[in-house]
């Protein structure tokens, strides 16, 4: 959506612009800034937890408000709000979004099975410059050396591999310290017994609500969030004004220097604890999607930026004037609250802790899906909790996963400290993958000068590599535990890609020649029976060796087969009337035909019924439109004629399908711009072709449609095949046991193909294939 260009426009249009950008941005609230809102619950008390103690000089206090306030300012203001926001994909964003931007502009691709026509898709933007400059050295660069594409994808993958812990650690410690605000009302004998068991019922709960969706519920959590940050700012304007209204002297980058000065080896262990009042500052480019770069700007440079500065303020201004022995135990967010409100302040905080969660766990499950569209993880199952709200979607083994590992952290670890020390390690490398691939995109999609991406990385990169330092020697302490979680799902992610891509190769090089289907015959050498064949491969060209296994071993076949390739593209979304791409395989008499149906990796899948309806659409309007006057934009391929349909939605002017029972009447449904092609057979369910009129409709094209329609009318068989991958003999010990052990593991326990799934199993036939990679 270009607001930008719509509110420069007449001022009614202005003022309906203005009032859906502020809409999306009080939205943005509840779902973007969650977790960033609930910072200040642990930030003071993971950062004194042992490595500085809070002195009566206050230099140390000081030091960290100056040291927030500043990294609060420079990384999500300054680095995401006025730069990262701009390096959308076509309105998306997150670590895959800033990885298709640079496949698409480099050539550079983890789908094996793109086309040229992919290219000419209307989201698919490669405006590349052929100036002889550094940026196309880079891109040829890129283009040419397989090891470096490698380390793009890796180097993506580390940060969604973080990404997925963040999202096991997140609600960890938010509920944990949500929730650790009791202790200041009970002894801390009966605190260590009320506290952990709290926050795992609460996580238990939140968890086992993900299958509900969260548009029941949606409403609530801007509110929830607002009236948190109400609650900090003006709990930290009481404390300034109350304790030391001087406290603003400390945003003075000199106190930085003060602190390092003192503390020296300990002050700078110490930030760890201070890179946690940025944690879900990446939810901002994350969740760009559902929202618009305005509206984000809007909301946190307005409401969340002014708020959050304020509350560390405050407890900074009550902290210099309280000095505490056991400093681990009283320096944090509820001992600055003024007791009257420390309950409503808990049940809130607790309120946004669950929303942070919230919205931390829904772009784990998004992130995963991407992962699985781009064909970087297993195919799991995907439940749409919502028909109305784009991106709410629930992942049942993702969901059950994520929670155990959520207990155990609880369970395992019971402070913040070492929680803190974990999710800081999480966060700052997500940024510095982030940094990374901006810098590529500043060259390779912005095409600006390598000096200033130099100055970006090294600006930034330099403050999250000194954050990163600081949380990595903390390994023993916690930051061991999002290291392996990124381990274990970075070797299933890429052993999946490996595998995958390995066994489309074998495809590829096993894929039979036009010359054999074109001496068997128009019969195929077969008996050819009544129905449909669908054919699920994943060739985007060629005849599948499936194919030709299935008809040496077996008499028969349907009269039409059709083979489907349901694949991704590294855009966010395919526009409907680009949604297929069909072509006919062999001579017109053979009846074999080609569908290629085109996904984003942000794009929902349609209902099974009408997907099936538009895919035999789109086979009709191949046949209609294959006439010499025909205007259909045709793109070649290996072997074959490729034409661009649209769904029955978007294209009005096609040939539409009527299915009702045989004693409906033939009329119903027709109109005067339209001319019937009705198959001649009375069955249970009769199919029609509402075709545009056309005076002139060849004989050879109306007995094809009506051909069509009484296969569909026979029914429709899906053929699949059961694959068993295999190194082959002669392969690396290390290339045996990733597909042999790893890859097969994941092949036997992912799911099949979606379209499939809807299928009776009367109907479906499996045809085994032994793959050797």
């Amino acid at each position: 959506m270009d607001l930008e260009g719509v509110i420069s426009s007449n001022n009614p249009i202005k003022r309906d612009s203005w009032k859906t950008v502020l809409t999306l941005a009080y939205q943005s609230l509840g779902v973007v800034y969650g977790d960033l809102s609930t910072s200040p619950l642990y930030v003071y008390k993971s950062t004194f937890a042992e490595d500085i103690k809070h002195s009566e000089t206050n230099e140390e206090i000081y030091g960290v408000l100056s040291f927030v306030f500043w990294t609060l300012t420079l990384v999500p203001l300054v680095k995401y709000v006025f730069i990262v926001l701009r390096a959308d994909d076509n309105g998306e964003g997150g670590t895959f979004a800033l990885y298709s931007l640079l496949c698409r502009h480099a050539r550079v691709n983890s789908l094996p099975n793109c086309q040229l026509a992919d290219e000419e898709l209307f989201e698919y933007k490669n405006d590349g410059s052929g100036e002889k400059n550094i940026g196309s050295t880079l891109k040829s660069t890129l283009e040419k050396h397989k090891v470096l594409q490698r380390v793009l994808l890796v180097l993506a993958l580390i940060g969604t591999c973080m990404v997925i812990g963040d999202g096991v650690l997140t609600p960890a410690i938010s509920v944990f310290s949500a929730v650790s605000g009791s202790e200041l009302s009970m002894s801390r004998e009966h605190h260590r017994y009320v506290e952990v068991p709290v926050a795992c019922a609460i996580l238990v709960f939140l968890f086992a609500l993900q299958h509900y969706g969260t548009h029941r519920v949606g409403f609530l959590f801007a509110p929830v969030v607002i009236t948190w940050l109400f609650c900090i700012s003006a709990i930290g304007l009481y404390n300034i004004f109350h304790w030391n209204p001087h406290v603003y002297q400390a945003l003075s980058p000199y106190y930085m220097y003060k602190f390092l000065k003192k503390t020296q080896r300990g002050g700078w262990m110490s930030l760890g604890g201070i890179l946690l009042c940025i944690t879900g500052s990446e939810a901002m480019f994350a969740d760009l999607g559902h929202f618009s770069q305005l509206s984000i700007k809007i909301a946190f440079t307005f409401v969340v930026y002014p708020s959050l500065i304020l509350a560390y303020m405050g407890q900074a201004a009550y902290l210099s004037q309280h000095h505490f022995e056991d400093s681990q135990y009283h320096i944090g967010f509820y001992v600055s609250v003024p007791e009257k409100l420390r309950w409503p302040v808990l049940v809130i905080a607790i309120l946004a802790a669950v929303v942070g969660s919230q919205a931390i766990i829904t772009g784990t499950f998004s992130i995963i899906k991407q992962c699985s569209a781009l064909g970087c993880f297993p195919k799991v199952k995907i439940v749409h909790t919502s028909s109305k709200i784009h991106g709410q979607i629930y992942i049942p083994e993702i969901n059950w996963t994520l929670m155990l590992l959520c207990l155990a952290v609880t369970i395992g670890f019971r402070d913040t400290k070492r929680m803190g020390n974990a999710a800081g390690l999480a966060v700052i490398t997500v940024m510095l993958v982030t940094t990374c691939l901006m810098s590529l995109v500043i060259v390779l999609c912005w095409h600006k000068s390598v000096l200033l991406a130099l100055c970006f990385i090294f600006f930034f990169g330099s403050i999250e590599a000194l954050y990163f330092s600081a949380s990595l020697i903390k390994f023993r302490e916690g930051a061991w535990v999002p290291i392996a979680l990124s381990f274990i799902f970075m070797i299933i992610m890429y052993v999946w890609h490996y595998g995958t891509l390995k066994k489309y190769e074998f495809d590829v090089q096993n894929k039979v020649s036009m010359n054999w289907l074109l001496s068997l015959g128009p019969g195929l050498g077969i008996v050819r029976v009544r129905g449909i064949g669908l054919i699920h491969t994943e060739l985007v060209s060629g005849i599948p060796a499936i194919f030709s296994h299935f008809v040496t071993n077996l008499p028969a076949f349907h009269q039409v087969v059709v083979f489907l390739c349901i694949k991704s593209v590294p855009v966010p979304h395919v526009r409907p009337k680009e949604r297929f791409l069909v072509g006919r395989v062999g001579p017109k008499e053979y009846r074999v035909y080609r569908c290629i149906a085109r996904y984003g990796y942000r794009d929902v899948h349609k209902d099974d019924l009408e997907f099936e309806r538009d895919l035999f659409c789109s086979i009709a309007e191949l046949v209609r439109s294959e006439r010499p006057e025909c205007t259909a934009r045709m793109e070649n391929t290996e072997d074959e004629k490729m034409t661009v349909v649209g769904t029955s939605s978007s294209n009005l002017e096609g040939v539409r399908l009527c299915e009702d029972d045989a004693g409906t009447s033939q009329k119903e449904g027709s109109s005067s711009e339209l001319v019937e092609v009705i198959s001649p057979q009375k069955l249970r369910k009769r199919v029609r072709f509402l075709v545009p009129e056309s005076p002139r409709m060849e004989r050879e094209t109306r007995e094809e449609l009506k051909e069509l329609m009484e296969a569909r009318e026979a029914g429709l068989a899906f053929i699949m095949g059961h694959s068993y991958v295999r190194a082959k003999r002669g392969s690396s010990f290390m290339k045996k046991v990733v597909i042999n052990l790893g890859y097969d593991f994941l092949r036997r326990n992912s799911r099949g193909p979606t379209y499939a799934l809807s299928i009776p199993h009367a109907s479906t036939l499996e045809v085994g294939m032994v793959y050797e990679v």
